[in-house]
C-alpha cells in the first residue's frame, strides 16, 4: 500500500542527522495495533516523542520537507524514508492542554527482546539524538534521485543508505506514516502529562 508523502520544499534546504523510525502516533492513537494507515493527514498542533533502544531500518533516505496542519500552517521538518525496520523498547508520548489541565498519552510496544516491525515508513521530524551507523551512505544527494521510493524536490539536498543503526533513539516529530505497523505487547495509558518518553 503507498501513501502520498509529505511535501517536499526548497525552503531551508537542512539535513537533521540520521531519521528516526520509532513511530507510532497516528497509529496508536487510532487504536490500530496492525494494519494500513491512512494515506495522508493534517498534522495536529502538537509534537511528540518517541525513543527505543535501538531500530533497525533497510533502504533510507532523508531530506527537507514540510508538515501543513488543517489550518494550512507549515510546519519544516526533516523527512525521513525507510522501507523496513524493528523497533526495540518502543515508546511514544504526546501531552495535550485540557480545560481541565495537561492529559498525557503514554504508549509503549516492541520489549522483552520482540520488537516493534514497520514497513514504508515515513517522518516528519524536528529533533533527533542516538548513536548512528549507516551502510553505503551517500550525502549530499539530489532529493529527486534518493534510492527509496519516496523522494523529494529536485535540487535539495539529501542523504541515503542501504541500512541504517540508531541506539538509544530520542526523536521529535510532527508526524509519521506507514503502510503496516505491528506492535508487539502494545501499553497504551493516560498519564498527567508530567513525564514523556524522555
Amino acid at each position: 500500500m503507498k501513501f502520498r508523502k509529505l511535501t517536499g520544499t526548497h525552503t531551508g534546504r537542512i539535513i537533521l542527522a540520521a531519521v528516526p523510525v520509532a513511530v507510532v502516533s497516528t497509529l496508536l492513537m487510532a487504536g490500530v495495533a496492525n494494519g494500513a494507515v491512512p494515506v495522508s493527514f493534517s498534522v495536529s498542533g502538537s509534537q511528540f516523542q518517541i525513543s527505543a533502544s535501538k531500530l533497525d531500518g533497510t533502504s533510507f533516505s532523508q531530506y527537507a520537507g514540510v508538515a501543513p496542519d488543517t489550518a494550512g500552517k507549515p510546519h519544516q521538518v526533516a523527512i525521513a524514508n525507510i522501507g523496513s525496520a524493528s523497533l526495540s523498547d518502543l515508546c511514544q508520548s504526546v501531552v495535550t492542554d485540557t480545560p481541565l489541565g495537561k492529559v498525557g498519552l503514554l504508549i509503549t510496544a516492541g520489549g522483552g527482546g520482540k520488537p516493534a516491525t514497520a514497513t514504508d515508513l515515513q517522518i516528519g521530524m524536528t529533533d533527533l539524538k542516538g548513536e548512528s551507523t549507516f551502510k553505503n551512505i551517500r550525502i549530499g544527494v539530489d532529493a529527486s534521485t534518493v534510492n527509496t521510493s519516496h523522494k523529494g524536490s529536485a535540487g535539495d539536498f539529501a542523504q541515503d543508505a542501504d541500512s541504517v543503526t540508531i541506539a538509544n533513539l530520542q526523536q521529535t516529530a510532527w508526524s509519521t506514516q506507514a503502510s503496516v505497523f505491528t506492535l508487539t505487547g502494545m501499553h497504551v495509558q493516560l498519564t498527567d502529562g508530567s513525564h514523556g518518553c524522555f
